[in-house]
């Protein structure tokens, strides 16, 4: 049986292959439908933890400019990914002034830190930069090829555990990857790929091209000329604001009147009891 397992993996890696957004190849032995149901989990984990320490923000002027940024994003997402209408779009706007920092898991729900906005002085086209960037993270299926990667990096899992219909895995294992795969960061070819999808969905909801390098600048100061412990695992400030300069002198013409798109109705979580 020890033998079969290597080799069992191996014939899900090469039958567990997509193509994300951007025409990359992908691993995905777990499937994206997989991925959402145990982001669930896991944001209904975090948002019960975050409610039940009072950090989850209701002050109505946080709620309409996140919900209204994030909206128009979201927008955009649906015109170019139809399938994610039906993803359970969210955002819950975290108390935590330390904290700089910004997620959007499969299937549509985030979260972002009251510290990254207040620290870095953010204005509402750099938000939307930074949001824009982390649902690419969602529509890319980034969650469920890291879960992948936990899959093959994880030599315990059965190999009745590998397999369902869909190339996902059985409830066990999917449960396994998950917890390793919702902690691990996106790697470096993920961020690049999440920029470029990021920028493209800022721009086409009507935010500002050079907003996305005025971050990464403000970004590389917050970490002292270097990288900030959180990106540590990103590419380097200075180069992703060269990579993102040239990436939006292309795309301006997607939207050149900076016309604002319609704002989606995302949720803005405020209590535990919404998930249930």
């Amino acid at each position: 049986m020890k033998r079969l397992i290597p080799v069992t993996l191996l014939a899900a890696a090469i039958a567990g292959c997509a193509t994300s957004p951007t025409g990359r190849s992908q691993l995905m032995i777990v499937s994206p439908d997989s991925a959402i149901v145990e982001s669930q989990k896991a944001y209904a984990s975090t948002v019960t933890e975050l409610d039940s320490n009072k950090q989850l923000i209701t002050d109505p002027a946080w709620v309409k400019r996140i919900s209204t940024i994030t909206g128009r994003l979201v927008t955009e997402a649906i015109k170019l990914h139809p399938e994610t209408a039906k993803w359970q779009w969210s955002v819950a706007i975290i108390d935590d002034p330390k904290t700089l920092n910004a997620w959007c898991m499969a299937g549509g729900r985030m979260a972002i830190y009251s510290g990254i906005v207040t620290q870095l002085n953010l204005n509402d086209d750099e938000i939307a930069q930074i949001m824009g960037h982390e649902i690419s993270h969602a529509l890319a299926n980034h969650t469920a090829e890291r879960m992948s990667r936990a899959v093959l990096t994880n030599g315990a899992l059965s190999a009745a555990a590998v397999f369902t219909d869909n190339n996902g895995m059985a409830l066990t294992g999917t449960a396994m990857a998950a917890k390793v795969a919702l902690e691990l960061p996106n790697s470096r070819t993920a961020e690049s790929e999440a920029d470029e999808i990021g920028i493209e969905l800022a721009i086409r909801a009507g935010y500002r091209a050079d907003a996305a390098v005025s971050l990464w600048q403000k970004m590389e100061k917050a970490g002292g000329g270097g990288t900030p412990e959180f990106l540590s695992t990103h590419p380097s400030p200075k180069n992703r604001a060269k990579t993102l300069a040239k990436l939006g002198e292309k795309m301006k013409s997607l939207n050149p009147q900076q016309t604002k798109a319609r704002v989606y109705p995302v949720d803005i979580v405020t209590s535990a009891k919404e998930l249930q």
